[in-house]
């Protein structure tokens, strides 16, 4: 398998054992220094209420100058489509909303919290999230079920005065358009006339079929397969489609111009790149079916923990360049590119919106430093331990918010930039120091990989 394959370990073993050790993965610490009694007067009583009169007296745009709303991101879900293991409940879900605060803040200096809410009722789960508001600068929406993501995330955007993501959503939409960009780079290939199959019609796929089409692909060339076939105008669904799932229905009308019909196979028949985003594999994609899509091309199998087809069998099919979820293949395309940095840009400039066009300046950013690195069939995105990527999408992201009038504050390119780098590399200098002065310590079996 050479370059596709690495030594084999049980990460759930491992992840499950050191959980338990550690008894979770984040923890609250002050930042502000504690050195004597008075100290207490000016972080608490008395002196606190005069930060409380200067916000209540001059806007609550203030509570972002004086307290830790300008860093500080909710990651909320119901736990109704958690990873691969589906409905599984809030609290079971916490691990993974906890996990997501931790890469907050390691790879993009936001402070996160997790919250896991029991709360199904969409609308009831867009008035809990508003009600929150005041609390965070940002807010990432997490594991939540489809179609009930597209009308949460799309209410909150309407009635937040900050940004709101849905990763599930957005963040994998993004990672996935920069790799297909830099991919199609390398086998030759424009995006503009490139025929697409996206597999799987979730979240994920939904999101990227949007993005796709803002960044230049034609939906006409694009063909979209869900659990039932292939998605066109003349399903005998539609009118349900229509009222159960409107963002599916209009994918429907406008995608699949040849009218073609079928499932994955006939849907990825003489594609340029297929995008799947659906269940786990291997066996979802066939190498035969590699085989009949078009001249060198692009797999992105991007299911967890098992991709719809191992690499080595999409590469024997005849696939140039294959992308995956995993950290132990080449290509990762993984949302821990893209929603560290883009929090850090939106949180920087205090943003109130998070708009199409600092997505776009994102996916251009993630995918201009992979090129400015050299891509190639195993690079064609940053990998996560690549540091300056973030603070390059996170200027991105922070110049878009400001271009486009969204920003609370406005900043100069060169104190932005100083800002960002500063806050992506704080984590790690504390990290560095609470591990040599045994605040964290190295457990086993950390570090038997």
């Amino acid at each position: 398998m050479g370059s596709l394959g690495r030594r084999s370990v049980d990460w759930f073993s491992v992840s499950e054992e050191l959980h338990r050790k550690y008894g979770g993965k984040i923890e609250i610490a002050p930042k502000v220094p504690l050195t004597r009694l008075e100290d207490f007067s000016v972080w608490y009583t008395p002196g606190v209420a005069a930060p409380c009169r200067r916000i209540s007296e001059g806007g609550e745009d203030l509570s972002f100058d004086y307290t830790l709303r300008w860093n500080y991101a909710a990651v909320v879900s119901d736990g109704s489509r958690v990873l691969g293991l589906g409905d599984i409940g809030p609290e079971a879900a916490l691990p993974v909303m906890e996990g997501k605060a931790l890469l907050f803040k390691y790879l993009g200096g936001v402070d996160a919290v997790p919250l896991v809410v029991r709360e199904r009722d969409p609308d009831r789960f867009v008035h809990l999230v508003k009600a929150l508001e005041p609390s965070f600068g940002a807010v990432n929406l997490e594991d939540i079920e489809s179609p009930k993501c597209f009308y949460v995330l799309e209410r909150l955007q309407e009635v937040l005065d900050i940004p709101v993501w849905h990763d599930d959503q957005q963040g994998t939409a993004l990672v996935t358009v920069a790799g297909l960009i830099n991919a199609f780079k390398v086998v030759g290939k424009r995006l503009s006339n490139a025929r697409i199959a996206l597999v799987g019609a979730g979240a994920a796929n939904v999101a990227t079929y949007k993005y796709l089409k803002i960044v230049g692909a034609d939906p006409r060339n694009m063909v979209v397969v869900d659990s039932r076939g292939v998605l066109h105008r003349e399903r005998p669904d539609l009118e349900k489609l229509r009222v159960e799932n409107p963002w599916k229905y209009a994918i429907a009308l406008e995608s699949n111009a040849e009218g073609i019909r079928g499932g994955i196979r006939e849907a990825m028949r003489g594609a340029d790149a297929v995008i799947a985003a659906s269940s786990p594999g291997p066996g979802v994609i066939k190498k035969e079916w590699v085989a009949e899509m078009g001249k060198d091309p692009v797999v992105f199998a991007e299911a967890n923990p098992v991709p719809e087809i191992w690499p080595w069998e999409a590469k024997e099919g005849g696939a140039r360049v294959v992308a995956t979820g995993r950290s132990d293949f080449p290509n990762q395309i993984n949302n821990s590119l893209g929603f560290p940095a883009v929090f850090r840009g939106v949180l920087t400039v205090r943003a109130r919106k998070m708009a199409d066009e600092m997505f776009v300046a994102a996916a251009y950013a993630l995918a201009e430093y992979a090129e400015e690195r050299g891509i190639h069939e195993e690079y064609i995105v940053p990998r996560m331990d690549e540091e300056e990527a973030y603070v390059r999408e996170a200027v991105a992201v922070a110049e878009k918010a400001m271009e486009l009038g969204l920003a609370r504050r406005t900043v100069g390119r060169r104190e932005l930039e100083r800002e960002v780098r500063e806050l992506i590399e704080r984590p790690k200098r504390y990290m560095r120091l609470a591990l040599e002065s045994g605040l964290i310590e190295i457990r086993e079996p950390f570090g038997s990989w």
